[in-house]
């Protein structure tokens, strides 16, 4: 598949489902998840009760693989920029950490999303909280401006995961914290899934291996890389609407798609 080929689907899909103001299973009802699915979801990849009740309603979307906030160590006046911000659910949970004194930024290719975030950002108090239309792998933020990066099961959605890592280096002050969670594949995934356009914009066809999603990180600049957690990733908790055949590639798959924490460190001396 076309670099842009995968943008505009990932575009399309996710377009659709803030549209649609569903969680990992919309835009159609009738794929792999149950009801209540965005808070299901959310608890069993790492967020409290109490986080998925402090946000605004429509924040959480049910899209994410792990709770970067939590594996993040935020602190007052930080500045924080979250990749692929969606309809804000980490973005608010960020600003909750960082305080009055801090600022969160998220960005998102997705004009829909954008638009959901600001709606559900005037639906309370988060003066500390903005954002921004914009690629991942061309930040709308200027160098060295932010304190800490999170992203969630989104960069392994961009086909130039190295330019991700580069531009989140860039936009980091130095000594300035990367948090990310993401899907990773342990082994290599057959040919057939990983051209499935559906596969991608669910997250697993554009997932890299282990060895190479580390290794990009670590060839950008940074260091004190540490994988804080990495889990099995539950199945049914996949965005998708996969044809049976995909279905059963993706069974075969089982132990080989994990979620993934990882922490590093852009050094204070380059």
């Amino acid at each position: 598949m076309k670099r842009s080929e995968i943008k505009k689907a990932v575009r399309n899909r996710y377009g659709a489902i803030a549209k649609s103001g569903g969680s990992c299973c919309n835009p159609k009802e009738s794929c792999c998840c149950g009801a209540n699915t965005a808070d299901v979801i959310s608890r069993k990849i790492g967020y409290s009760d109490e986080e998925i009740k402090a946000v605004p309603e429509g924040a959480n979307l049910g899209l994410g693989c792990g709770n970067p906030v939590a594996l993040a160590s935020l602190r007052e006046g930080e500045t924080v920029l979250d990749l692929g911000s969606g309809a804000g659910f980490d973005c608010f949970l960020a600003a909750a950490r960082v305080g009055k004194s801090g600022r969160v930024i998220g960005v998102d290719m997705t004009p829909e999303m954008v638009g959901k975030a600001w709606t559900n950002a005037a639906g309370g108090d988060h003066p500390n909280v903005e954002f921004r239309l914009g690629e991942i792998e061309n930040l709308p933020v200027a160098d060295g401006s932010v304190d800490v990066v999170i992203s969630n099961c989104v960069i392994n959605l961009s086909p130039d995961k190295e330019r991700v890592f580069a531009e989140a280096y860039r936009a980091l002050r130095p000594g300035g914290s990367l948090m990310v969670s993401d899907i990773i594949l342990l082994r290599e995934i057959p040919d057939d899934l990983r051209n499935s356009v559906e596969a991608y914009v669910s997250c697993i066809a554009g997932a890299e291996t282990k060895e190479k999603y580390l290794s990009a990180i670590e060839q950008t600049g940074f260091t004190d890389i540490e994988v804080v957690d990495e889990v099995r990733f539950p199945m049914d908790a996949f965005n998708s609407d996969f044809t049976v055949a995909d279905i059963n590639l993706i069974y075969e798959l089982a132990g080989a798609v994990v979620s993934i924490k990882v922490a590093a460190v852009k050094p204070v001396k380059a």
